[in-house]
Order: C-alpha cells, then structure tokens, then sequence
C-alpha cells in the first residue's frame, strides 16, 4: 500500500506544481500552495521511508529464515524491481508535466492577447480549471489504455441474451396453457454480465432469474429460515390447495380440494402436488428439470434455432445451456428461478449455496435482483466517464486464486458507492478509488466486520423495495467467521497482503 501512495502523492504533487508554471498568484494562493507542497513533500518521504523500512525488514526475515546468500540476492533483486518501477513512474510523470507546461504557456500566450484586465483574469482561471481537469484525464486515460481489460460488448450480447430468453418465455406459456403447472413471469437479468464487471469474456455467465406464481387453484407460502452467519437464510415453498368451487361453474374445471382424485386424473391434469413437489414442499431439482424440458421442446419454435446451436450443460439447482450464433460466438446462459417476497426485490430462490449438501426442498434467500437494482440507480446517478464497474472489473480479474470471493469485494465497491460523492468515481480518479477499495476491506479485516449492504442498511436508495423486516434488522457481520476462527483471520491478511502486491502489479504493468 505504501507503493500505491506513493504513487498517488507523487502524481498529486506534479499536477499541483504544474498549475503554478505560467500563472500569476496572489499572496495567498502562494501560501496555500507552499504549504501543499511542504505536506506532499513530507509525506512521500514518510512512504519512502515506509517502503525501505519494509524492504529493509523483508531482507532481515528472509536471511534469518534461510541463511545463505541467495537470500540477499533475492532481497536485491526485489529492490532493483522496485527501484526500476519508481523510475519508469518517474519518466512517465516527467512527459505528463512537460506536456502540461507546454499547454500552460500556450494558454498564457492566448491570454496576453487580450485587452481587458478582467477578461484576462476569466481566461487564466478558465485555463487554470481546464488544465487541472485536463491533466488529471490525462492520467486517467494513461491507465485505461495501459491496462489490458477483456474484449467484450456486453451491450450488445445482454441484448442478444434477453432477447432469447424473452421468446424462451412465450413459448413457454404456450406450451403450459391450461397446465397445473407455476406461471413463469419475466425474466429478470441479475449478476456480473448484467451488472456491467465481468471480469473476463471466456468466463461470463448471463443469469436471469424466472419468477415462479402458483397456478390457479394452488398457493406458495414462503417458509423463511433463521439468519445463522451467512446473510442467505434457508426457505422452503410450500405448495397448498385453494378450493375453486364457485369459479369451476364458469371455467368449466374441477376443484381439487373437493372432487375425488380419480375424477381429478380423468378430467384434468394433476396438481402441483404430484409433479414438482416432494411433500408439501416445492422442488427445486425436480423444477430444474422440468425446466430443461421446456428449454428442449421450446427451442425448435424460435426464429434463432434455425441458425444457432442449442447445448444443454449439466446443473442441479438450475437450468444452464450455451447456445452458439451463427459466428460461432458463444453464450452461456443460466436460466434461475425464485419466489418472490410479498412485492419486495428480495427473493427466495434456486441459486447453489455454499454448504456441501443442500436439500431439494431447500430455496436460499437470494439478493441478486436488489444488487442489479442498485447498479442500475447507480448507473443512472453516476457521471458518463464513471470507473466504479471498471474498479469492480479490476479486482475480479486479480482475486483470482485468492479467498476474497467477488461477493465481498461488490460488497465493498457497493458501500463506497454509497458514501463517496458519485462525481468522485470518474476516470481521473480511478487510482485513488482502487486504493479507497482496499483501505476500506483493510479496515474491515482489522476490525473483523463487513456488513451487508441490505440488512440494517439505512442507507439503501429508495428505489429498492425491501421487506420491513430488512429495514429493523441489526447489521449481519460477513467476517463472523474471522471472529471466531484466529487462524482464518492470519490467512486473510495474507491474501489481504498477496491481493496489495496483485495490485501493485497491475497498476505498473497492466496486468
């Protein structure tokens, strides 16, 4: 972290000095100025003497630990890598603060030309706004063009992708008319595609989840577990019979409350019960097959079958498939299903969860359509040249063989969202957010709390529709398990330090 803020200081302290070159100040502007720079200029010698210190430490434990001389060379080797990377830092801010010298006398040449003393004191502040914003852009598009990020448009494939599922459905509702089967409402898009962050092309997933109604004469009710130390409680649908007597008259059908079930199988398909169901319970594997069979017997009526490839890919609690165009390009789709809670955003649904066993019977209480929610408010708050997802997409790409999960690292990014102003996320200050995003986990970690953004969250926007009880419920910790377990809390701190280097790394080198 030390590496990083440096970095960041040493920036702050040539775009400072660069206003001063060509510009007439007055006293006080002076003095804020030199003070400034005093307070730059101790603090990178504080991060200097911060980062000798640690390699001088580093050095020390690696010649204990081994003894011999190739420890020293390794401890040489490492200083020479840091040196050669301040270096090469250092030559690209020197070119950054001669172009802005060069741009700050062609303003001062402009300005002379005018015959007003007002009018050139207009024009110098306009030039002095211009080329604080302008040189802060400039570094921002130095690491957007000098990292590597994935090839993709998400655009344009979350089209492609809505638009299937979107004719998936209707024929699904063609194919179940008059069926005892649950109602499939629209499909909602949820997770990192959708989101706009996926980390890598090979590994996007479009998820969309399908709300399940029951049919007419069943009801769901939703079951809901206790909250342990994961957010996610345990629920269970389970599936009862409505008596529908006085509609039967007019519709022509048969109560299954109160007509024998001999009758029942005869005249009408059987109930809910005796298809997707295991007690009382709704199945979430025997709906997940049944899921794939609509997918198959659905797939020769759409237009895009004609052209596309159809692949069906193994999954227990979901009905997941490629399809490929007719370039060859791919789509992995995942195709959730869930219950809602009463009109809330907030569903239980058939999402895996993270214990070895799960029961079939079992519907984890699932975010996903909140946290979709809350980037799509974001994204329509947020100024047009914001690096809150490129932040995202970062740290998923580099938490890669590390415990942190996306999960925690969202959670995070979805906090800072929240407190920092909005105008604060945009390309010039992409540098400055990464490094709020790990000073943020790093303060969590040390305190061995990081809540979750819904529960007990005050501070969700309001366009977000949760239940009452999210609103009165206590903050749920997502680091209990570091307050119970010492040695899981040692491991996160490596992999806190390990993710610190991983940064470093990507900033210097893009990668």
């Amino acid at each position: 972290m030390a590496v990083i803020q440096f970095f960041t200081l040493l920036v702050q302290s040539i775009l400072w000095n660069a206003q001063m070159v060509g510009d007439e100040l007055d006293e006080a502007t002076r003095e804020r100025m030199q003070q400034r720079e005093e307070y730059l200029s101790w603090e990178m010698t504080r991060l200097l003497q911060e980062l000798e210190q640690g390699t001088q430490e580093l050095a020390q434990r690696t010649q204990e630990q081994s003894g011999f001389a190739w420890g020293a060379l390794v401890f040489a080797a490492l200083w020479q890598w840091q040196f050669w990377a301040v270096a090469g830092v250092l030559l690209l801010l020197f070119a950054l603060c001669c172009r802005l010298r060069k741009r700050s006398q062609e303003v001062d040449s402009s300005s002379d030309e005018e015959s007003s003393s007002s009018d050139r004191e207009q024009v110098e502040e306009e030039a002095e706004e211009e080329d604080d914003s302008d040189s802060e852009d400039d570094l921002g598009r130095f690491f957007e063009e000098h990292m590597q990020w994935p090839v993709q448009n998400l655009a344009r494939d979350c089209q492609v992708v809505k638009d299937l599922i979107d004719n998936f459905i209707l024929v699904f509702r063609q194919l179940l008319t008059n069926s005892f089967f649950p109602v499939l409402q629209s499909s909602i898009e949820v997770g990192s595609a959708f989101e706009g962050w996926s980390p890598r092309e090979e590994d996007i997933i479009y998820r969309l989840l399908v709300p399940l109604k029951p049919p007419r004469g069943h009801a769901f009710h939703l079951e809901l577990g206790n909250r342990g130390e994961t957010p996610a409680r345990n629920c269970r649908v389970r599936v009862e019979l409505v008596c529908t007597c006085m509609r039967e008259q007019l519709a022509g059908e048969m109560c299954f409350l109160h007509h024998p079930e001999e009758e029942l199988r005869r005249n009408q398909g059987p109930s809910l019960l005796h298809t997707l169901c295991t007690e009382s319970y709704l199945d979430v594997q025997k709906t997940a097959r049944w899921f794939y069979q609509l997918v198959q017997a659905a797939w020769v009526f759409l237009p895009q079958s004609s052209t596309w490839r159809l692949t069906i890919l193994p999954s227990r609690r979901s009905c997941k498939f490629r399809v490929t165009e007719g370039n060859n390009k791919t789509h992995i789709i995942e195709m959730m299903f869930g219950v809602q809670q009463g009109n809330s955003d907030i569903f239980v649904s058939s999402q895996n969860t993270e214990a070895l066993f799960t029961p079939s019977t079992t519907w984890p209480e699932s975010y996903a359509v909140a946290e979709a929610k809350f980037f799509r408010h974001m994204a329509g708050q947020v100024p047009h040249d914001s690096f809150h997802l490129r932040c995202l997409q970062a740290y998923a790409r580099i938490l890669v063989g590390i415990g942190f999960s996306t999960y925690t690292l969202k959670t995070v990014v979805m906090h800072l969202l929240n407190t920092i102003p909005l105008s604060g996320w945009r390309r010039r200050h992409f540098v400055l957010r990464m490094e709020d995003i790990m000073q943020y986990l790093l303060r969590c970690l040390e305190e061995k709390r990081l809540d979750h953004f819904f529960l007990g969250n005050e501070r969700v926007p309001e366009e977000i529709n949760l239940p009452p009880d999210f609103q009165t419920a206590e903050p749920l910790n997502l680091f209990q398990h570091l307050v119970q377990d010492p040695d899981a809390h040692a491991e996160a701190m490596r992999e806190y330090m390990d993710l610190q280097e991983r940064l470093t790394r990507l900033l210097i080198s893009g990668r």
